[in-house]
């Protein structure tokens, strides 16, 4: 049996569809479609819009995260990691010399890139310096994301037309030590190209299950818990996802590629 735990509070208006969605200092930011190279920034209480920042050089968009630490936000995008820095809008960026794609930064403040390719999470400093590259196991197919723990290990999300669609707890040497799915599928203990993630403080895993069109969670042990956003409640297929864990938030990305690229973010109370 299918849990569902949601509550839907708010909807932004529908527009391009969203690349990256993210939250700091009460301000919300919405990367939508690539051809306005810019980012919606909404407060968080009435979530109107407050401004829009310009960036240029925006093209094949995949993630953008926020850094409390460095204000500042990234962005992945083609080859490259942009840096925007949020005290005065400055754009830099530096090239990771693959096809990039989703974000998530470190307790130590470094930006974690996964690149699907090369089956390779990568770490850089804010500025773009390489610290380190981790080789992911042969069976880890199509990476999407990838999270340090504060064990010093990761969560990895993988699988796109491969034979398997997992979550995957991976040490420091890429290999696998638990996972969670199999053959992509609606079923019990199944997946279906699983893109991004996030963690909060106890270690419960928030997963986008695109294919199934939900959000569901996973214990620290990597076994279902419940879906907190069902094929139900979402209007369009969920992309990327935010968790705001002080004001308990989860933003989500949602797009629709039927009738043209239109997207929106959607607020769940968790």
């Amino acid at each position: 049996m299918v849990l569902v735990v949601e509550r839907v509070l708010h909807t932004l208006p529908e527009g391009k569809d969203v690349w990256g969605v993210t939250s700091l200092d009460n301000l919300l930011y919405v990367m939508r479609n690539k051809t306005l190279q810019q980012i919606s920034v909404y407060d968080t209480t009435s979530y109107r819009l407050q401004r829009l920042l310009n960036v240029p050089g925006l093209d094949a968009m995949a993630d953008m995260v926020s850094c409390a630490h460095n204000c500042c936000l990234y962005i992945s995008c083609d080859q490259c990691i942009h840096r925007v820095a949020l005290s005065d809008a400055a754009v830099t960026k530096w090239h990771v010399n693959e096809e990039v794609n989703n974000l998530s930064v470190t307790d130590t403040h470094s930006v974690l890139v996964t690149c699907s390719k090369s089956r390779q999470v990568k770490e850089f400093t804010t500025f773009g310096r390489l610290l380190r590259e981790i080789k992911l196991a042969q069976d880890v197919m199509s990476p999407w994301h990838a999270i340090q723990l504060s064990s010093g290990q990761f969560l990895v999300c993988h699988g796109d037309n491969d034979p398997v669609h997992r979550v995957c707890l991976v040490g420091a040497d890429g290999q696998v030590v638990k996972a969670y799915g199999g053959p992509p599928g609606s079923g019990n203990r199944q997946v279906n190209t699983p893109v991004h993630m996030a963690v909060d403080s106890n270690g419960v895993v928030y997963v986008v299950d695109l294919g199934n069109r939900r959000v569901f969670l996973l214990s620290p042990e990597l076994t279902y818990v419940c879906d907190v956003a069902s094929r139900e409640q979402l209007k369009w297929d969920p992309m990327r996802l935010f968790l705001d864990a002080d004001k308990g938030r989860l933003y989500v990305a949602e797009n629709e590629w039927k009738d043209g690229e239109n997207g929106q973010a959607t607020v769940v109370d968790v």
